[in-house]
């Protein structure tokens, strides 16, 4: 062969190994031109929509916390990855839960040495988190203003928790539209207004809690129909009225406290035949009427009915069902003596009879061996230990 075909023949092998370079090359940048495609379409699926992102901006715009700094960590464009208290549906990526708390262990409360401070008010922004299952903006002292009305269009809502803080206004009146809302917290707050009565369509209602506002009017008549109810905290309020009998039909009902508001009327002797009522708080109000006797023999464990207007006499039906904690009857119009049969209860723990009109001997034994004299104080003639001798 001579050298002009060796030559020739070269040049061919260099000139199809440039063709496979480039290739590979092409091949190669196409490569990374897809990958790089796929993680920022991956990063877009993985972060939370624009919409929500730009929903919780609004709703910290009208807050102001100076102290712990929980907002610092609210940037970037993926509000589901590191935002405090925020937190994502897996699947969808929408905000599903805002969990902020003024009062917590979390490490930033610890370092700081004190409890969350927060001025503002909740923004109507909150309502374009459409897929939101809990609202928790609890125990931060200084948020005032109402809550947004537009919460009640929250369909998926379960947990309403705003307790501790300065929030004013009334509960919204179509809040009976959240038909999976479990709780239901607003204690501690300056709320006026009524109850709605659309309260008592909360099919799935778990936990009431509206102590400690300015809530008047009365408690609605049908709130029996909230049959999952387990707890009903009402106290310290400005209700007024009777208590409704339908509350008695309420199964689940382990605890009602309705003290301290003016509420009249009788005691339902119905509430003495609910199956798991173990908590009843009646003190502070004008209740009249006498104690129905179906409240001693009951599940009820802690009784307190003390600074109401009660007559008659403490029924004599003590027995082994009987188990008390705590029965507070003290301060109101109560007469006749202290039955005998309450020796005979199964346990009695702390009993208070002072400031009434009661008279006569007080029974041996317990739970009257561990009373001290303020138990018995400021009635008409009692007698016996630990009071004078008959």
């Amino acid at each position: 062969m001579n050298a002009c075909a060796v030559l020739t023949r070269e040049r061919e092998r260099e000139r199809k190994w440039g063709l496979v370079e480039r290739e590979t090359a092409m091949a190669s940048f196409s490569l990374l031109l897809i990958t790089a495609l796929l993680l920022a379409v991956s990063s877009a699926v993985e972060s939370c929509p624009p919409a929500d992102r730009a929903a919780l901006l609004a709703f910290k715009a009208a807050l102001h916390e100076p102290y712990l700094g929980i907002f610092n960590s609210w940037t970037g464009a993926d509000c589901c990855h590191n935002w405090y208290g925020v937190s994502c549906d897996p699947t969808t990526r929408r905000v599903a839960d805002i969990n902020l708390r003024g009062e917590s262990e979390d490490p930033i409360f610890q370092k700081a040495h004190r409890t969350g401070f927060m001025t503002g008010f909740i923004s109507p922004a909150i309502c374009r988190l459409s897929r939101l299952s809990s609202i928790t903006i609890a125990d931060w002292k200084g948020i005032s203003g109402p809550i947004p009305p537009c919460i009640s269009k929250l369909p998926f809502l379960r947990i309403l928790d705003l307790i501790g803080n300065k929030i004013s206004g009334e509960i919204p009146t179509e809040i009976g539209r959240l038909s999976r809302l479990s709780v239901l917290n607003v204690a501690d707050n300056n709320i006026g207004g009524t109850i709605p009565r659309s309260v008592t369509n909360l099919s799935s209602l778990m936990h009431l809690d509206l102590r400690n506002n300015r809530l008047s009017g009365t408690i609605p008549r049908n709130i029996g129909k909230l049959r999952m109810l387990s707890r009903a905290l009402l106290s310290r309020n400005r209700l007024t009225g009777s208590i409704p009998i339908s509350i008695s039909y309420i199964y689940r009902l382990a605890d009602l406290d309705l003290s301290f508001n003016r509420i009249s009327g009788p005691i339902p002797a119905s509430l003495g035949k609910m199956a798991v009522l173990a908590t009843l708080n009646l003190d502070g109000n004008l209740i009249s009427g006498t104690i129905p006797p179906t409240l001693i023999n009951s599940s009820i464990s802690i009784l307190n009915l003390s600074r109401n207007a009660i007559e008659g006499t403490i029924p004599d039906v003590f027995g082994l069902k009987s188990y008390f904690m705590e029965i507070d009857l003290a301060h109101n119009l109560l007469k006749g003596p202290i039955p005998k049969s309450i020796t005979s209860a199964a346990y009695i723990g702390h009993l208070d009879v002072s400031h009434n009109h009661l008279c006569g001997p007080i029974p041996e034994g317990e739970p009257f061996v561990h009373l001290e004299a303020s138990s018995f104080v400021f009635n008409d003639c009692l007698c016996g230990r630990p009071l004078r001798a008959c």
